[in-house]
């Protein structure tokens, strides 16, 4: 009962226990919470991406002690940070949504330089956290990019 808080906050309340691809489970929260808090200023969502991708750290660090196990399937709430950092600098359309998210799981899948390096380097939760703020940052980029066309 004690693990109660970090296990719910680290599995993006559950997602992380889904049986297939708990990460992209845990994107689709981050999704969920871009499109509700859409309307926001752009300060507040850089204020909610740094504060989501702090507080990430803290439980994913929490979470690796909880599960026995170095970045855990289980721990999705860096994919919450992750794909909300992707969607910072873009405007809210149902194709940036979609092209966003697909940019985000690509990215975290493939861990181009330096998601790998990261993940592979920094310990507890900044390795956890770490990768998908790389990759976030990937997908915000390129999504900026193709948004000119989009």
């Amino acid at each position: 009962m004690k693990n109660l808080p970090i296990k719910i906050l680290a599995t993006g309340f559950g997602l992380g226990y889904s049986p297939l691809m708990p990460g992209t489970c845990g994107s689709l929260l981050g999704v969920l919470l871009f499109t509700l808090l859409r309307n926001q200023p752009k300060g507040y969502l850089v204020g909610l991406a740094v504060l989501v991708t702090l507080v990430a750290i803290v439980i994913a660090h929490q979470a690796e002690k909880v599960f026995g196990k170095k970045d855990a399937q289980t721990i999705v709430i860096d994919e919450v940070a992750g794909q909300l950092i992707t969607y910072l600098f873009i405007p809210f359309t149902l194709t940036n949504l979609v092209v966003g998210f697909v940019l985000f799981r690509f990215f975290d899948i493939i861990k181009l330089f330096p998601a790998r390096w990261v993940q592979d380097n920094m310990r507890g939760g900044l390795g956890v956290v770490g990768d998908d703020v790389v990759a976030g940052v990937q997908g915000g980029i390129i999504l900026f990019v193709i948004g000119c066309w989009l």
